[in-house]
């Protein structure tokens, strides 16, 4: 099939566009960045350049690849570990999740395109109570965090424009918390405030995550540019857990001191009330969906195995490097 990837060359951009490319799929990847369309060309897709919030942009983009599916992906992270900025931070992604699929679906409607796999979240955005895992008949937060809610409106934007379009299979992926070599909770920051007891727990650090390596996002979404109806999946691994396990738990993996706890007050004063819900509040989401449906389970089944396979690839890789 002909897969346009839109934000090939974001966090999970480059791992979907290699995935597709090894399954036999024509790609074309989309960026607005041309110096990053050498890295498109060299992992064997086709650059195609474009900024994915004008929509005569992107109707000549579309026109151009005739994609049969269509991947959204677009974000814009950098920074994103950094929960006390939340709403700056996601302020392009949001526009991304709402503008930037207006224009990829209208285009997609002239072109033709049958198929639609859009990224979405699994996690903070359902409601905070009940089970501590979550599955996608769950639903999300009526009131969130202040901090949060235009975040989640876009999320709802999306979702509900996806599975709604007329004509167009719609299938949502509600990643997990991403992680990789350097990407999302294991950026080079994010590791050295742990390593300097920079990041503590606070209050009851009960609230419940989920983590994917960004690989297996990658695997699950090639699965579902050619399988599956239109639908939500969660894509998380098999290991949702509490804050109070994962954080002092990345900290032991590095060899540092335990992660501080301080009181929930003191985590609303200094990070906010987002922040103090993420750690205290939040829900994970259950994978069970995309393994029975889409026949998809992740490399990594537990964050445990992945952060560390993957911070001691970033230790070896850094010694190479001094030697």
């Amino acid at each position: 099939m002909r897969v346009l990837v839109a934000g090939a060359t974001g966090a999970i951009g480059p791992y979907v566009v290699r995935r597709l490319i090894r399954a036999g799929h024509w790609v074309a990847g989309l960026t607005r960045n041309g110096d990053k369309a050498a890295a498109i060309r060299s992992a064997g897709a086709e650059a195609i350049l474009a900024d994915a919030l004008k929509p005569a942009e992107v109707r000549s983009a579309v026109a151009l690849a005739r994609p049969d599916v269509i991947v959204h992906e677009m974000t814009s992270l950098r920074g994103a570990a950094d929960l006390r900025r939340f709403d700056r931070n996601f302020a392009l992604t949001n526009r991304l999740r709402t503008e930037g699929l207006d224009n990829l679906l209208e285009a997609a409607r002239q072109c033709g395109t049958s198929r639609i796999v859009a990224q979405s979240f699994c996690g903070w955005p359902y409601a905070r109570s009940g089970a501590h895992v979550k599955t996608e008949d769950d639903p999300l937060d009526p009131d969130p965090p202040r901090e949060l809610r235009r975040t989640l409106e876009a999320i709802r934007y999306l979702e509900s424009r996806v599975l709604n379009s007329n004509n167009i299979t719609g299938l949502v992926l509600r990643y997990g918390a991403f992680y990789g070599p350097k990407t999302g909770i294991l950026e080079p920051d994010f590791i050295t405030q742990v390593q300097h007891r920079r990041v503590p727990l606070i209050g009851s650090a009960a609230g419940w995550w989920s983590f994917v390596h960004v690989d297996d996002a990658a695997a699950a979404t090639a699965t579902a540019v050619g399988h599956g109806p239109s639908g939500i999946y969660n894509i998380v691994d098999d290991d949702p857990a509490p804050v109070d396990v994962w954080l002092p738990a990345i900290a032991a993996i590095l060899g540092a001191a335990p992660p501080r706890r301080v009181p929930a007050w003191l985590g609303r004063v200094f990070a906010g009330e987002h922040v103090v819900t993420m750690m205290t509040e939040v829900r994970a989401g259950s994978n069970s969906k995309a393994r029975q449906v889409l026949g998809w389970q992740p490399t990594f089944s537990s964050w445990r195995d992945g952060f560390a396979h993957c911070l001691h690839e970033q230790e070896r890789a850094a010694t190479e490097i001094v030697t």
